[in-house]
């Protein structure tokens, strides 16, 4: 055997043998985003994580988020599973927050060991936030009926095309200040004595450019995520775990994004609208 084909199976040898670090991508909002778009949800991370936890010789995990938030039960399923598949894998995580990890997206921040920023990054935005629309003066306007029955006397709270009531926001108020308490649990869990400002600073649901989130204790340094895992673990490989693509995205290729085809299939604004809640309630970021 002559020394080209010696060395390259050498090679090959000291890269099965090499440790590693797994990188996973969380990007986009979480929670179920609708026919053909993309959301981050258990179900689609899982696979990923799993794939990312069984690395051979490995040394860290990553989580690169790029994410606005969404779904509050979603935010909580997936960094949960993180941090059981660190204890049971016993593997610290390194979360690395890109354009935005806002909201949900700091909430699965949270689940890593450590949490890095650039310094272009924006993080936090701890709170709770609501939306719906309300079109009971169009109905009025063009003489529409709207022709509800439901058996409870709160069911059909906050509906898009009944008038407001007082009382009902209120409820919808409360239900806001449950899940913020839960935000802020976590986040006091996970970061404990690194955080530096007043509960009324952090947590008033405001955004932060990277070095000053690192300044309140939200991240713990400013970085990105191949500089600090070569000086972190300078003789290991980075090995990133990638997301397979749904069936529908292998088959239509580039001729036609996903989005474009289940906007095409949309029948209605009051048909979109009525199948939809009337108030959506989650984690998100807000411009």
């Amino acid at each position: 055997m002559t020394a080209g084909p010696l060395a390259a199976v050498g090679k090959k040898f000291a890269k099965s043998r090499a440790e590693h670090v797994a990188v996973v991508r969380l990007d986009g909002p979480i929670g179920a985003a609708g026919m053909g778009k993309h959301g981050l949800t258990t179900d689609t991370v899982e696979p990923v994580l799993k794939r990312a936890f069984a690395t051979d010789r490995l040394k860290a995990v990553v989580v690169v988020i790029n994410s606005p938030g969404g779904s509050p039960a979603q935010s909580e399923y997936i960094a949960e599973r993180i941090r059981q598949l660190s204890a049971e894998k016993g593997v610290p995580v390194l979360a690395f927050c890109e354009d935005v990890a806002a909201s949900g997206g700091y909430w699965l921040a949270c689940a890593a060991d450590e949490i890095y920023a650039a310094h272009t990054s924006i993080v936090g935005s701890i709170g709770v936030v609501s939306s719906g629309f309300g079109f009971s003066a169009v109905l009025d306007r063009f003489g529409v009926q709207r022709r509800l029955y439901a058996t409870g006397a709160n069911k059909a709270r906050l509906d898009t095309f009944s008038p407001e009531v007082p009382e009902d926001v209120e409820w919808l108020k409360g239900l806001q200040a449950q899940l913020h308490e839960s935000f802020i649990a976590w986040v006091r869990q996970r970061r404990g004595k690194k955080l530096t400002a007043s509960d009324d600073e952090l947590f008033n649901g405001d955004v932060w450019v990277g070095r000053r989130a690192a300044e309140l204790g939200l991240v713990d340094g400013i970085g990105v995520m191949r500089s600090v895992v070569a000086e972190r673990y300078p003789d290991a490989e980075i090995t990133v775990i990638e997301a397979p693509k749904p069936l529908l995205a292998r088959l239509v290729g580039n001729q036609m994004s996903v989005s474009g085809l289940a906007e095409s299939v949309t029948t209605g604004i009051l048909a979109a609208f009525d199948r939809a809640p009337a108030v959506r309630t989650g984690f998100s970021h807000r411009d």
